[in-house]
């Protein structure tokens, strides 16, 4: 079974400083239908405009990741990490028992724009932590690269979750086949082109719900096609 979320019917809030879209229901955009998709709770698209960002809040029990499209974003949190994460680069966070971090826009002339993916994990009250990786455009050019894992293998970040997270950019007429088992369940989400899923086909900002498949092809119709698949085991 598989269903598409269309981007243009996700939640949208600008509030000049930063331009949100929510696949999943977010803060005071609720809808029904879509409360998250198993153990994937929000998958926001934010556009953060120069010398601007998020202040110091906090998070429990969740497994953030960020995945940055454009610009650069800088973060600082109450465990002593103070980085910058550019095009390219992941982070993970896990919130366990308590953190409190901001996200800030330090260019006063380019937005940045992100993903920013939350995760429920598989134990609670787990030790706060965080993880950044850069991954190359080659490391995810025509095959899927693994960003995050259960046991971080491949040089993949580390997420208390049975989920293997994985980028791609793929060329025009490019195709990638990948197996499931019939109990996993999988989200696509497109980043910037259009790929065909199972003859589904997909556009930029789309999500796309999988259960009960045990093939994807996946095929794209643009010169680097960029998305994120979602396998929960």
């Amino acid at each position: 079974m598989i269903t598409i979320r269309p981007s243009a019917e996700r939640g949208n809030l600008n509030f000049g400083w930063l331009d949100t879209k929510h696949t999943f229901s977010f803060g005071s955009y609720y809808d029904p239908k879509y409360t998250g998709f198993g153990n994937l709770l929000v998958i926001n698209e934010d556009i953060i405009a120069p010398g601007q960002g998020f202040g110091t809040h906090g998070h429990q029990d969740m497994e953030i990741v960020t995945y940055v499209i454009e610009g650069e974003l800088e973060h600082k949190d109450s465990i002593g990490n103070i980085a910058t994460i550019p095009q390219g680069e992941v982070q993970r966070m896990t919130a366990g028992t308590g953190i409190r971090h901001s996200e800030y826009n330090h260019s006063q002339e380019k937005s940045v724009h992100l993903l920013q993916i939350w995760i429920t994990p598989n134990t609670k009250d787990l030790t706060p932590s965080y993880e950044q990786k850069s991954f190359s455009q080659a490391e995810k050019q025509d095959k899927l690269c693994l960003l995050a894992s259960n046991d971080g293998r491949k040089n993949s970040l580390k997420i208390h979750q049975n989920v293997d997270l994985f980028g791609c950019i793929l060329g025009n007429d490019k195709t990638i086949n990948y197996q499931l088992k019939n109990n996993d369940y999988s989200w696509i989400q497109i980043v910037k082109g259009e790929l065909n899923v199972n003859e589904k086909i997909l556009k930029t900002g789309d999500g796309l719900a999988i259960k009960e498949e045990n093939k994807l092809i996946l095929k794209s119709f643009q010169e680097n096609t960029e998305f994120l698949l979602f396998h929960f085991q």
